[in-house]
């Protein structure tokens, strides 16, 4: 029997999310996943007088692709990719897997190869800019153990957390969203953490379910040579299948002039990776009252409610800050007082403290009011 769920979720992904219309190309790419909610998006595009297309993906193969992956290989499969990519309106990424670990083998110059010309060129060039796209995780029980949940505790946080009113959290954003587009100068403080930055003439961009499902923050990025101090990050992240704790990185002038972590080598391996993974890209506030605590997965994570993501590596063009990367490393820091507290300036007027907003035109995107 059709879990009823699904139906519901495919109707977020198609109607709400990318909003698909009729005669639009719409590609639903596929990562180790059972059929079921692949054949109800199918439905859904259907319904709205679209075309779907389908990319069956497995991490296990990936893997096997990448691992002996030549340049002139790459640029291949990134041309046919692109090439396909170009003919679409919408994009839906519905991504899972048995073992998040399955590409953590990888030699780090075969995923910087297959990062800078395939991820590049098919993801960074052509869907993000020019489809409405949308990419969730699939609830498979890798999630669930790495959420310290039992299967179906997960499953129903997952659907609950995905099929929540996005259009009441969307209304509730536009306070937030004009004053970052009218914010100079931003402070973040912490244990930890004392960092200063501007986001002057960049503003505020609402991710209230059109992008990612999962959803919930407003994201914008720093002036690029503005950022200044230290930031202490305080909830474990994942990055090509190595899990990063306690990673600590110190700015001077934009760049990150110093970074440790629980592998101290192999993160500045990754900044290492080209000129722009040393600056910063994003800088976001998360508010998804439904999500409460890491569980290892970015597109969960960087949600959390009180919680802000500093990102290192490429901005995007609806933020734009000029920093060009291969990299882009949603890396989140959680302000609630179980988690240290912390506060967010701008313009020298404290906006959040310990993850709660104070200020009276942003009181609706504290938890209890958008559950």
């Amino acid at each position: 029997m059709l879990d009823p769920r699904l139906t519901k979720l495919a109707d977020v992904l198609v109607n709400y999310s990318v909003k698909a219309k009729p005669g639009e190309n719409i590609l639903i790419e596929a990562y180790g996943i059972d059929s079921a909610l692949v054949k109800e998006i199918v439905k859904k595009v259907h319904a709205a007088g679209a075309h779907p297309f389908v990319n069956v993906r497995d991490h296990v193969i990936m893997r096997q692709l990448i691992m002996n992956g030549t340049e002139a290989q790459m640029q291949t499969w990134a041309d046919t990719d692109a090439f396909q990519m170009k003919q679409m309106q919408g994009y839906i990424g519905v991504r899972g897997g048995a073992n998040i670990y399955e590409l953590s083998d990888i030699p780090a110059d075969r995923m910087k190869l297959y990062n800078s010309i395939y991820y590049q060129q098919v993801h960074f060039d052509v869907r993000i800019k020019d489809t409405r796209w949308v990419v969730l995780r699939y609830p498979t029980s890798s999630m669930a153990q790495l959420a310290s949940m039992s299967t179906d505790e997960f499953e129903e946080f997952y659907f609950n957390v995905c099929t929540m009113d996005y259009g009441k959290m969307s209304k509730a954003m536009d306070a937030l969203k004009e004053l970052m587009d009218r914010t100079d100068k931003v402070r973040l403080v912490g244990p930890g953490t004392d960092l200063t930055f501007s986001i002057k003439g960049i503003g505020g961009v609402k991710c209230d379910g059109e992008l990612n499902i999962p959803d919930g923050e407003v994201y914008s990025a720093p002036v690029r040579e503005s950022v200044n101090g230290i930031i202490s990050y305080n909830t474990p992240t994942p990055h090509d299948g190595f899990i990063f704790e306690n990673i600590v990185l110190e700015f001077e002038n934009g760049k990150i002039i110093k970074a440790t972590a629980n592998d101290t080598d192999r993160i500045n391996e990754i900044f290492d990776m080209d000129e722009g993974a040393r600056y910063v890209g994003e800088f976001a506030i998360g508010v998804n009252p439904y999500i409460q605590e890491p569980m290892k997965d970015t597109l969960f994570d960087e949600k959390i409610d009180g919680s802000f993501h500093f990102t290192p590596g490429n901005c995007y063009d609806d933020a734009y800050n000029g920093n060009k990367s291969s990299l882009h490393w949603d890396i989140v820091n959680i302000q609630r007082p179980e988690y240290g507290g912390g506060e967010i300036w701008f313009d020298d007027v404290l906006i959040r403290k310990d993850g709660i907003f104070v200020l009276p035109e942003l009181l609706q995107l504290n938890p209890e009011n958008l559950k």
